[in-house]
């Protein structure tokens, strides 16, 4: 196909139509109501420069029955070396995921990202979940959620483990609120090893569908 260019209109090509790497759109910008006919669409935004709009196929999902617990993460568990909590260092959250890392010399998570994400928080749509080492912020995770559709993001960690117990703790709250679908986007050999499974597209949307019409709250 050829890959869409977006003008004013809120609007964005089925996204089964995208070319083979998952791209549908260029173009457009990052507002809330853009980003949220986004996410509602079973699209997501990866650059701000220009804005590229994607739905890889298959899609990396986080099964909410099947968070895969080794003996180690469930000793370290146990111990609850960490306050946990949500909503409190949004702002914190994203910036920490936006650091270098090991590996990882840059970032997608660009200014532009940080301001859009923050306007979506301030309306009640991106969520954050905090692990604290007494007053230090250790590690977190943010995304989004509509529903009971809940689109995972990214992570970080500055103290060992942080980021595995943050996903373990917000999987857990997802599902005390009764959430139908964790989308992790794309698998990585982490979120492979706690679960994570790939879903062609066309289930993707199924589920999107019916999680969505779901009335639950973060």
């Amino acid at each position: 196909m050829n890959v869409a260019i977006l003008d004013q209109r809120l609007k964005f090509p089925d996204p089964r139509r995208a070319n083979a790497e998952g791209l549908v759109a260029v173009g457009g910008d990052l507002s809330v109501s853009r980003l949220l006919l986004a996410y509602r669409s079973g699209v997501f935004p990866w650059t701000a420069v220009p804005v590229t709009w994607w739905s890889p196929d298959p899609r990396g999902i986080l099964p909410l029955d099947g968070f895969h617990i080794s003996r180690s993460l469930a000793r370290t568990i146990r111990q609850e070396p960490f306050r946990v909590t949500t909503d409190r260092a949004f702002g914190e959250v994203m910036q920490g995921c936006a650091e270098p890392a090991p590996g990882r010399r840059d970032t997608w998570i660009s200014a532009e990202f940080i301001e859009a994400y923050r306007r979506l928080h301030e309306q009640g749509y991106a969520h954050s979940l905090e692990c604290w080492d007494g007053d230090t912020l250790a590690g977190g995770i943010y995304g989004v959620a509509i529903g009971g559709f809940f689109a995972g993001e990214s992570m970080f960690h500055r103290v060992s483990n942080a980021s595995k117990l943050a996903l373990f703790y917000l999987v857990e709250h997802l599902r005390q609120r009764s959430f139908a679908l964790f989308d992790i986007q794309m698998l990585t050999p982490i979120t492979q090893k706690l679960g994570g499974i790939n879903m062609p597209r066309r289930e993707y949307l199924q589920r999107l569908s019916a999680a969505l019409e779901k009335p639950c709250a973060f």
